[in-house]
């Protein structure tokens, strides 16, 4: 049986949850290289990102699943998805990391000096449409 990159993931987190919800509906999967883009994010380029690894046969199952989760809506707390305030448009970016404003701009400019990954960032929702960004 031959093992299959299916997805690449820039962060453990996400790719650890993509995991568990294929494992929870019977698609038996692996993570690759998690620990080193875990031990410094910027290794992530190098090495590929983390790779989500199935065996072949599991391969339309698993497409399914993850088209399924991808393209479902997001949701706040209380269940409602989440609309942008400015356009009203429902398709938007989760966990967008922004740096705007001048915290931001201090953090891009220490980080580039330092070589390291961006120390200041805000996660937010960022409209695909109007490209506003809010919480």
């Amino acid at each position: 049986m031959e093992l299959i990159t299916i997805k690449t993931f820039d962060n453990p987190i996400d790719a650890h949850v993509m995991k568990s919800k294929l494992e929870s509906e019977g698609v038996k999967c692996f993570l690759f290289d998690e620990n080193v883009v875990g031990l410094n994010p910027v290794y992530n380029i190098a090495v590929g990102g983390i790779k989500l690894k199935i065996l072949e046969s599991d391969l339309e199952k698993a497409v399914s699943i993850i088209d399924e989760t991808e393209n479902s809506k997001p949701t706040n707390e209380k269940g409602e998805i989440v609309i942008c305030p400015h356009c009203h448009s429902k398709d938007i970016y989760t966990s967008y990391k922004s740096t705007k404003g001048l915290k931001g701009t201090i953090s891009i400019l220490i980080s580039f000096l330092l070589m390291v990954f961006p120390i200041y960032f805000k996660t937010v929702y960022k409209c695909k449409k109007c490209g506003a960004e809010f919480k």
